[in-house]
């Protein structure tokens, strides 16, 4: 997440992240279905080592995409402790 928010800040060249991020949501959306999609795949066809790196991927994106909408991570991590309280509260 470090690296992400700080390539979203300096936007530098050549920056994968700068590029995707520059696209816009849509685009940045586009690529977290794709990563979940591989990621769903490799779950049921292919090695543990293999559903490791597309988990990664989808991680990746999924943090680009919280950049793109001014996001930070720990929203999503307040959540899931909300959720937890709900279910055992």
């Amino acid at each position: 997440w470090r690296v992400v928010a700080e390539r979203a800040l300096t936007r530098p060249e050549g920056s994968y992240v700068a590029r995707l991020l520059d696209a816009g949501p849509a685009a940045v959306a586009q690529k977290v279905g794709e990563e979940g999609v591989e990621a769903a795949l490799a779950a049921v066809t292919e090695s543990d080592e293999r559903l490791v790196g597309e988990l990664a991927d989808l991680w990746f994106h999924s943090y680009l995409l919280l950049a793109v909408r001014g996001l930070q991570p720990s929203l999503v991590e307040d959540e899931l402790r909300r959720r937890h309280a709900d279910r055992t509260g």
